[in-house]
This record gives structure tokens, C-alpha cells and sequence, in this order.
């Protein structure tokens, strides 16, 4: 595999009314932007994810949660802007390059596929949709009827050779509407492929209010006791106490809660199905290892967090004092904003096991969007 993403995102987007701009704006929970970067990421097609921003704009871009993606910046018109990211990937020597548009969230992992695979012996390959409506043309005096059998809407992303496309571009001086208008101006043949309804370009607000979410939820819990001199893990992050939690793993309950409240989500039943108490192998494992396996099979489902929340219920350690690491830790292993997280508090009134500071409790409930059918 050797395919790059170009990922345009430099663009004013001045029919969007906005007080930022359009591509960091939130659709289905997240900025518009990383539903491509998050597509692209999950795909495992690409080595590197390109993303080219207007340099005024980097104070709206949330933080990115994977080391595949690279900033760059782009010029004033689209053409300067693709440019600049393929003058950046020469120095990578990539075979392919797909570019998108940024304001195109809604595009599937299927059709990623699609595209790669009809690479394999093509040069271009674009996707398409044909027209219902009836099209005239019209200009000045000029009034058309033409055939709609014969008018193709193309979409993004838009895959070519990395050679032929970057040949054309350092010979080019016009303003283009898209990379495959080189390919047409110059006579090169472009395979074209059925494109998806879904797949709409964000231009104001009202393709904004276009979205559908096919949200799911789970509940998940975990107690352990607590054992003294043992470390103590919650939410991936060690927390000194003089007491640790008892678990055939590192007895992390947090993060044990919260692989169940996905399983839950995804209909995958529990943590035990996945890390059975009675093996050996996951004798003291640490337990963002088991969420990093559980994460792939989310992804494999084609589906994304869009929140948590999590109860932890505890005497002591004060969840106040951690919450913010606890937080921001979370964040680091599920790939998430800080923002999707929430963390409470809870104790039990000095009542049984836990108000006596013999155990620790935590419940979460995480709701999911399953993005691509």
C-alpha cells in the first residue's frame, strides 16, 4: 500500500453563515473535518492523511488524535492548495493520491474501497452520480436543452496516479474545479464509478441539517476490591493511593466499564467474551491494552463515540483531585475529544464495601453512531 490523502480544508466557505468556518463547525457530534480524517484513519488504506488548512483558520482545528495526520497549508484557490500537498508528498514518493473535499463528511468506507481497487488498473478514478432532472443550458442568449443521460455530477474523493497528477499540475495556470478537470482537459482517460446520494457537499446551512444519526447505547459496570500496597489504575492512568484495586488484569474498573458499555453498544456482549478471567494470558495485562482490541472491533463496525459518561463510586481517592487527568488520559486511548467525556463522583453515604473503603465501583453509559452502512 502506498497511497496518500489530501484532505482540503482551506477553503472561506462564504454561503456558510458562520461565526467560524464551515469545515470546523460541529455535524453528528464532531467537527466537520475529522469525519474524513477519521474515515481516511480507519480505512487503513493510507499512510499519511494531508491536511491542508488556511493558516488563519489553525485556531478552530481541535486536536488531532493519530500520527498519521500531517498539517500543511494551502493558497488562496484550490488549485494552490492541492499543489502545495503534492509538492509535500514528491519527497514521500507516493504511487496514489486521493484527494477530497473537506466539506464532503458523508462519503463511506465502501466507497474508499471501491476506489482503491479500481486503481489497481486505472490512473484516475472518480466518482460520479447521474441527474433526474431535466438540464438546459443557458448563457446570454444561449438556451439549451441538453441530455441528461449524458451529465455526470462528480464527487470526492478523487484518486489518481501520483506521477501523472503532479505532472499535469506543475503544467497547469488555470483555475480548476476539481484534479480529474486536468485529466479531461488533457484528454487522459478517467474510469469513472457510481458515486454515493449521501455523499453531498456542505455549501450552507440547510446541507448542514441534512444528517441522520443511528445512535446506539450501552451500559457497563465493574467493582473490585481493594487490595493494599497494590497499584492503582483508573482510566489508564496510575494514581497514587496506597491501595490498588484486586483483577485478573490490573483491575482498571474504569476502563473496564467502558469496554462493556461499547461491547453493549455494538451488541458484542461483555468483557469476559474477549478476556476471559480463567486464561492466562491476560494474567496482570493492563487494561488499555484489552480497550485498544475492543476499539478495533468499534471500527470494524463502522462506528464512532460520541459520548461518555462515567460515575465512579468511591470514598476515596477524591475523584475531584484526577478528574481532569483521568480525562484527558481516557482521551489519549479512545481517540476521542477531552469534550465527549464526562466524569462524576459518586460515594455511598460510608455505606457497605465501598463506604468503608474496601472497594471501588464505576458505571458508564457511552452512546455510539454506527456512520457507514
Amino acid at each position: 500500500m502506498n497511497n496518500y490523502f489530501i484532505l482540503l480544508a482551506a477553503g472561506k466557505g462564504k454561503r456558510f453563515k458562520s461565526k467560524m468556518p464551515k469545515q470546523y463547525t460541529y455535524y453528528k457530534q464532531k467537527q466537520i473535518i475529522f469525519h474524513s480524517i477519521d474515515k481516511a484513519v480507519n480505512s487503513q488504506l493510507f499512510k499519511k492523511i494531508i491536511l491542508v488548512i488556511n493558516k488563519k483558520h489553525k485556531k478552530y482545528l481541535n486536536k488531532i488524535n493519530n500520527n498519521k495526520t500531517v498539517v500543511i497549508y494551502g493558497g488562496n484557490e484550490r488549485y494552490n492548495s492541492t499543489l502545495n500537498a503534492l509538492k509535500y508528498l514528491k519527497k514521500l514518493s507516493p504511487e496514489n493520491v486521493f484527494v477530497h473535499d473537506s466539506a464532503r463528511p458523508n462519503f463511506s468506507l465502501k466507497l474508499l474501497d471501491k476506489i482503491n481497487n479500481k486503481l489497481k488498473n486505472n490512473i484516475a478514478v472518480v466518482p460520479v452520480l447521474k441527474t433526474n432532472d431535466s438540464v438546459k443550458f443557458v448563457n446570454n442568449q444561449t438556451k439549451l436543452n441538453l441530455d441528461r443521460n449524458n451529465i455526470y455530477l462528480a464527487q470526492t474523493p478523487q484518486a489518481f496516479n501520483f506521477k501523472i497528477l503532479y505532472g499535469l499540475f506543475k503544467n497547469n495556470y488555470n483555475i480548476i474545479s476539481d484534479e480529474s478537470s486536468l485529466f479531461i482537459n488533457n484528454g487522459i482517460k478517467i474510469k469513472f464509478i457510481d458515486g454515493e446520494k449521501n455523499n453531498f457537499k456542505i455549501t450552507n446551512n440547510e446541507d448542514a441539517k441534512k444528517k441522520e444519526l443511528n445512535l446506539k447505547y450501552g451500559i457497563g459496570f465493574d467493582i473490585h476490591k481493594l487490595k493494599l500496597g497494590k497499584k492503582l489504575y483508573l482510566g489508564g492512568l496510575h494514581i497514587p493511593f496506597h491501595s490498588g484495586l484486586k483483577g485478573h488484569s490490573d483491575g482498571d474498573i474504569i476502563i473496564h466499564a467502558v469496554i462493556d458499555s461499547i461491547l453493549g453498544a455494538i451488541n458484542k456482549m461483555d468483557i469476559g467474551k474477549f478476556f476471559p478471567s480463567n486464561s492466562s494470558k491476560y494474567k496482570n495485562v493492563r487494561s488499555t491494552n484489552m480497550l485498544r482490541r475492543i476499539l478495533v472491533i468499534l471500527n470494524k463496525n463502522k462506528s464512532e463515540i460520541n459520548n461518555i459518561d462515567i460515575n465512579l463510586i468511591c470514598e476515596k481517592p477524591k475523584v475531584s483531585k484526577f478528574r481532569n487527568k483521568i480525562i484527558k488520559s481516557l482521551s489519549k486511548f479512545l481517540k476521542i475529544d477531552q469534550s465527549k467525556i464526562n466524569l462524576k463522583g459518586k460515594t455511598v453515604e460510608k455505606l457497605g464495601l465501598i463506604g468503608n473503603e474496601k472497594a471501588i465501583a464505576c458505571e458508564v453509559i457511552t452512546s455510539i453512531n454506527k456512520y457507514d452502512k
